[in-house]
């Protein structure tokens, strides 16, 4: 009778239970279809009473993303138009003559053109002005404006007027154009002797074959560590970070796990093949920008002790999207889940869930991180990306150098080089003589290149502060004194900083010669992330040391 009595009261908490869920349940699905309602009869006034016309795709596009906005940057309404362009970055393939272009003074330049793509093959080079694309003039239009015209079905011709610096006329290039597949490893080669190292850029399909295929030739070269470098790879597909964990740990081990509101996404990704190498030392490079699928990679690196992690701290996205589609060809990139890494940590740095009062998000504080274990029973924690083994600081940069940059002198003097010199050795051998410095700072006169120091911003704030707090005029004579001591000088600060900005100048002028693997090579020497991979690689007691820490 009392168990009769137990199961009679279980029954009636159930059948109460599901009636409060059906009752919620049904109570959200009216203010759905309330709010729903309002949205479209507002949306009908508007377009029927507003005083000016009103675009439908445009306005509607607009109140999407503004709605989406509340929720994270990585949740996106995709229209029709825009299909190709996501398909672009999520394949890394479209259909094109195969080149980066960028906008210099109101001018479509080229910033890099892709080995053995039709622009490389017809021999357009960086520093190329792109005049027009089949008649229509290129000045004053913005660089996707450019890319549409220049994208196209493969096999197809674009004819592009080209003007070249150091060439007294424009000339015409017929290009066909190809399906072109940017590489997710730009580059890999041997840093030295003994040390392989591949650059990973994206996480598209195919980047592990990718990465595997470097990794068997490397070791084939004589390689006997690696330097992995995913610094500012902002991620891709998550099958593919699985993939590429899976070529250096051992088969069925888990690499991730996905947790999100249903079960249908509560998921773990094992290892399915044998590993490529289990046991050849690695060092893995982050940056701040290393994001999402590049923080899984180097999560899963780091839990195993498999490797040592250099950089700086990852951005620390730990959020998984997939794609929905929606009516009229459209589609929904929408956050599903969390992902975890073999340790149980979820790397995701900002709370999107925990919006402060004026809609701004915070990044998880340190008070709610939690500790977790890597194999060796080394602590790492959640909530703010990969921490790096060996924290390397990212150099801030000089004021004259960012100037340099910012008005693209060091990118117009390297073009400017390459028209005056047939050759240079190879990239990482390359330097610049002091002779060939004194030419560009010569170069440099007349130029419009101006910049504040540091001490010199502080002290238009002070000026700023004591204005608003009516007491300049007490401390005016000081604050011009200060101006006059600290002032900067533009020739100090072009010997002050002649290292930087000479390997900079190198960087530049040996990717006109070599490309992507001129820029990455000709770094190999004075990249501080590099070098201390270099250092703790050669020395095996420290890489063990590291990796059994506890």
């Amino acid at each position: 009778m009392k168990r009769f009595r137990i199961v009679l009261v279980l029954a009636s908490l159930l059948v109460v239970s599901l009636g409060l869920f059906s009752y919620t349940m049904t109570e959200k699905y009216f203010e759905i279809a309330k709010n729903l309602d309002i949205f479209a009869t507002m949306y009908k006034e508007i377009n029927n009473s507003y005083v000016d016309d009103v675009v439908p795709s445009k306005f509607m596009k607009e109140g999407i993303d503004a709605m989406l906005e509340n929720l994270d940057p990585y949740t996106n309404y995709i229209p029709e138009d825009e299909i190709e362009d996501y398909r672009t970055h999520m394949t890394g393939q479209y259909g094109g003559i195969g080149a980066i272009i960028g906008n210099r003074d109101n001018k479509a330049i080229i910033l890099m053109p892709y080995e053995n793509f039709p622009a490389h093959k017809n021999g357009l080079m960086i520093g190329d002005e792109i005049v027009s694309v089949d008649g229509i003039e290129c000045k004053g239009k913005n660089t996707n404006d450019i890319s549409k015209l220049l994208k196209g079905q493969a096999g197809t011709s674009v004819k592009v007027t080209v003007r070249r610096y150091g060439k007294p006329d424009t000339f015409d290039v017929l290009l066909t154009r190809e399906k072109i597949k940017i590489d997710n490893v730009p580059y890999s080669g041997m840093i030295d002797k003994q040390t392989g190292y591949i650059k990973l850029s994206e996480f598209t399909a195919n980047a592990s074959k990718d990465v595997k295929d470097a990794l068997v030739r490397l070791k084939e070269e004589g390689a006997t560590s690696i330097v992995f470098d995913l610094r500012d790879n902002p991620g891709g597909l998550l099958n593919e970070a699985v993939n590429i964990s899976n070529i250096f740990i051992s088969k069925d081990q888990p690499i991730v796990s996905t947790k999100g509101k249903t079960s249908d996404w509560n998921k773990v990704y094992y290892a399915t093949s044998s590993a490529v190498d289990t046991d050849i030392p690695v060092v893995v490079l982050t940056s701040s920008r290393s994001a999402s699928a590049s923080e899984i990679v180097s999560g899963v690196i780091q839990d195993y002790d498999r490797g040592v992690i250099v950089g700086q701290r990852s951005y620390g996205k730990g959020l998984v999207q997939a794609t929905k589609p929606l009516s009229y060809n459209s589609q929904l990139k929408i956050t599903t889940a969390k992902y975890y890494t073999p340790s149980g940590r979820c790397i995701q740095a900002i709370d999107y869930s925990h919006r402060n009062e004026d809609g701004s998000v915070g990044k998880i504080p340190d008070s709610l991180k939690h500790q977790f274990l890597t194999a060796n029973k080394r602590v790492v924690y959640d909530g703010g990306g990969i921490t790096p083994d060996i924290p390397v600081e990212k150099k801030s940069q000089a004021p004259i150098i960012a100037s340099l940059l910012s008005k693209h002198l060091l990118f117009d003097y390297a073009t400017l080089y390459a028209s005056t010199h047939k050759t240079i050795p190879e990239a990482r051998s390359f330097v610049l003589t002091d002779q060939e410095y004194q030419e560009f700072l010569v170069w440099l006169n007349g130029k419009n290149y101006d910049y504040s120091s540091k001490v010199e911003t502080a002290l238009d704030e002070l000026e700023k502060t004591a204005k608003a707090e009516k007491n300049y005029e007490d401390l005016k004579q000081q604050i011009e004194l200060m101006r006059k001591t600290a002032g900067h000088n533009k020739e100090k600060d072009l010997l002050a900083y002649k290292k930087q900005i000479k390997e900079l100048l190198e960087t530049e002028i040996a990717s006109r010669y070599y490309l992507q693997r001129g820029i990455i090579e000709s770094s190999f020497d004075h990249d501080d992330d590099i070098l201390e991979a270099l250092n703790v690689l050669k020395n095996p007691s420290r890489y063990k040391e590291i990796l059994s820490k506890k």
